[in-house]
């Protein structure tokens, strides 16, 4: 599927969910987006401990960037996301994946990044370890780990 096609599909589904934001992406459809265009940028929302601890995406390291939602230890709003997020994506015309844990926290930045003007700004879909499995696990139902996709373990 082209990347055109693919950010199509993305878009209906934002507007079948009602996002306040360009659209939401499954793991794989962001990983083949991320694989087709080098200008569409994946920005991990989570926190340096959980990148560290967790594991992360393994794709071109000029597109994967970093920016915290909310800080480790406490949780507390990262104050700085916006101005952290202008530094590494200043162009507000480019395409940026969000990711998170299980994509509650990428919502919210793709959400704050759009309010801020940009324009193009998806959600990943459940995340790099997906929904909690009936024994409260992660990396068993849905996102990017349980797709199979590149990750680098802790």
């Amino acid at each position: 599927m082209s990347a055109e096609t693919t950010l199509q599909l993305a878009r209906q589904r934002g507007l079948d969910l009602a996002l306040n934001f360009a659209g939401a992406v499954t793991a794989q459809e962001a990983y083949d987006l991320l694989q087709n265009d080098s200008k569409i940028l994946l920005v991990d929302v989570r926190t340096n401990a959980e990148r560290d601890w967790v594991g992360r995406v393994s794709i071109n390291a000029a597109q994967h960037l970093a920016v915290q939602w909310s800080l480790y230890p406490g949780g507390a709003p990262n104050p700085e996301f916006m101005t952290q997020l202008q530094a590494c994506a200043p162009d507000k015309q480019s395409t940026i994946l969000f990711l998170c844990r299980s994509g509650v926290r990428s919502r919210h930045g793709a959400k704050l990044a759009t309010e801020n003007g940009y324009l193009h700004c998806y959600d990943i879909l459940q995340g790099f370890e997906g929904d909690k499995d009936e024994a409260g696990h992660r990396k068993t139902v849905g996102g990017w780990c349980h797709a199979g996709l590149p990750w680098l373990g802790a």
